[in-house]
């Protein structure tokens, strides 16, 4: 009996380090100190601008977490990029909204500038060779679908190359 309660008592604290590791894995976010497209070549890039104040961004990045999550080992590599002056409100947002995929501060608005960014969320979906596919302004749930299908219809084409 205390065999077997011993027993028990290993399989419920390895899955309880098992669960916060999980945990740990979405919620500490991945900031990047630096970011150039060049640096991911070979990889299909779904490049994501947005700031704390946006709403449907609330709603983008659960969807984003499940799009690395589910292609990141097919190619894809999601960056989301902060626009917010105030880089406190960016970790703020992120303790509230998890990120399992890397995000980068521009307060300056450089790369926001460099790809004409007009509405929060702007995404940009960038084929293995850097080129730009597909972009969209907002994120509707609506058209999560067709975002999707864009993703994988580049990945397709990057293993045929």
């Amino acid at each position: 009996m205390r065999r077997t309660l011993y027993l028990i008592s290993i399989v419920l604290l390895l899955f309880n380090v098992m669960k916060v590791n999980a945990q740990q894995a979405i919620t500490e976010p991945r900031w990047l100190s630096s970011f150039e497209l060049s640096e991911y070549k070979n990889k299909v890039v779904y490049l994501d601008f947005w700031a704390s104040w946006c709403v449907p961004c609330r709603e983008s990045f659960p969807w984003l977490n499940e799009m690395q999550t589910k292609y990141q080992d097919q190619g894809l590599v999601v960056i989301a990029v902060n626009l917010d002056r105030d880089v406190n409100k960016a970790h703020q947002f992120v303790k509230k909204f998890p990120a399992s995929f890397y995000l980068f501060s521009d307060p300056k608005a450089e790369l926001a500038i460099k790809y004409k960014v007009t509405g929060m969320p702007s995404s940009y979906l960038f084929s293995i060779d850097g080129k730009l596919k597909e972009t969209h302004i907002g994120f509707k749930k609506s058209e999560a679908d067709k975002y999707e299908a864009n993703i994988v219809k580049l990945l397709a084409q990057s293993k045929q190359q």
